[in-house]
């Protein structure tokens, strides 16, 4: 990857690359997991704390026979157990193709059970070479093949069920096999077969789904592949998608049918989105409840907040962590919320900043109003009741209460509470001198005049 962060905590779809395998793991019911961890093993655990899993270090990494070694004393803890081992980085590994290998695995009674892909082009992948009864004889890497077994197109995905038995076997007459000292896991398979042992094979159907992350390219690849077939899952359950090539859907994130997501949609954490909202396009939302029939207009970023039912937002608004949006609320564009409870119905149209503050129902906040909720060292709230009326350009200097049904001129700076049903005036009194703007141009031409044409002039 060249990159200073380990590969499987490289981001994809929102999650850590090793999260994809996680849940397909955990989707097929697989307890306990343990994950054998080398490189910033310290920074992969961190990760994942709290998620239930088990870690083994392996040190130092001496090939994938030896990651399994590192894990064998939890192997033995549960020898009536089937024991399925699989890379860290294959994202796109379906749970039904785990489900299809467990599933041959524990009706057919091999000591082994792998999965093989079938390619076009096998380069230089080791090839499957079955028996007359479709079991595995052996695994041929590329450089031992023969010319007949360089046709065979299946190759070994380098994912497996095993008997925790027959495998502690194998693993314990596993030896080094090149300059590097290295333990190959494709040996276990030799060593079964020497001793007799019967090694079956599932197929998986798509060959994408054991396509390895490597690269920052592959990272991309494996990304376009996964969102592909999020918006196909949310399309055939009644979502409608509008341009799926730029619709990004996160793998928690939850989208209920008659939905409408625009081009260039963002969708990430545990964003939920409820029946008849519209979302989109150029929008991003992160961890947020969105309610039914609400609009989020183009160019809006969410983050951590709830939108009540019918509400809109946008166009090119910021709506930041801990606000709610009651319902039927309007927030309009170049509007920014912070920490806020927006009542039922009121409406924040144009360029504002209301942070720190509960605003009631049917309030109306005039262009340019702005809630000074911060003192250099504390910050302050903002109560606005309802039915309140702020004209545009105002200044709240909180802490402060504006009362029920209260009326704030435009162009005020408040900074003591309001009654309720009372109009507030905080701006310098209007001055009109008649005539002075004539008077000014007059005097300003005849300036011009004398420096251009007196005496000694130019």
């Amino acid at each position: 990857m060249r990159s200073a962060r380990a590969k499987v905590l490289h981001p994809l779809l929102g999650v850590p690359l090793l999260d994809h395998v996680v849940r397909a793991v955990q989707s097929v019911g697989v307890d306990p997991i343990t994950v054998v961890v080398g490189h910033q093993a310290e920074a992969v655990e961190a990760a994942f704390r709290g998620r239930g899993l088990a870690f083994a270090r392996q040190e130092p990494p001496l090939g994938t026979g030896h990651a399994v070694l590192a894990a064998r004393e939890r192997i033995a803890v549960h020898p009536e157990r089937t024991v399925l081992v699989l890379y860290g980085d294959l994202p796109l590994l379906r749970p039904e193709t785990l489900g299809r290998l467990l599933d041959a695995h524990r009706s057919g009674g091999a000591a082994a059970t792998l999965l093989s892909v079938v390619l076009d082009d096998p380069a230089e992948y080791g090839r499957i070479v079955r028996e007359a009864d479709g079991s595995v004889r052996a695994i041929v890497e590329n450089k031992d093949a023969s010319l007949e077994q360089k046709r065979i197109r299946e190759i070994n995905a380098g994912i497996y069920a095993f008997q925790p038995g027959r495998l502690l076997e194998a693993l314990a007459q596993l030896r080094p096999q090149n300059a590097q000292g290295e333990y190959y896991l494709t040996d276990v398979i030799g060593l079964l077969r020497k001793a007799g042992k019967r090694v079956d094979v599932v197929t998986a159907p798509d060959s994408h789904e054991v396509l390895g992350v490597n690269s920052h390219s592959e990272l991309a690849a494996a990304a376009r592949l996964l969102r592909q077939r999020r918006c196909q899952a949310l399309m055939a359950s009644g979502v409608s998608i509008e341009d799926p090539e730029t619709t990004f859907v996160g793998p928690e994130v939850e989208v209920a049918p008659d939905a409408v997501l625009r081009a260039f949609t963002v969708l990430e954490g545990r964003t939920k989105v409820a029946a008849g909202a519209v979302v989109g396009p150029f929008v991003r939302i992160v961890d947020c409840e969105v309610g039914p029939g609400t609009q989020i207009l183009d160019h809006c970023l969410l983050r951590e907040c709830v939108v009540e039912e019918g509400a809109t937002v946008g166009p090119f608004a910021h709506v930041r962590p801990e606000t709610r949006i009651g319902a039927g609320a309007r927030v309009g564009n170049f509007v920014e919320l912070k920490k806020t409870h927006l009542g039922d119905g009121s409406k924040a149209p144009h360029l504002s900043y209301i942070g720190d503050a509960t605003v009631g129902p049917g309030v109306n906040i005039g262009a340019g109003t702005i809630t000074c909720n911060y003192d250099g060292v504390d910050k302050h709230p903002t109560r606005i009741e309802a039915g309140v009326f702020v004209g545009s350009d105002t200044t709240l200097v909180a802490p402060i209460t504006i009362g029920e049904g209260a009326y704030i001129a435009a162009g005020s700076a408040i900074t003591e509470d309001v009654p309720a049903g009372a109009l507030a005036l905080g701006r310098a009194r209007q001055v009109i001198k008649k005539g002075w703007a004539d008077a000014r141009r007059q005097q300003k031409a005849g300036a011009g005049k004398g420096s251009r044409g007196g005496p000694g002039g130019a």
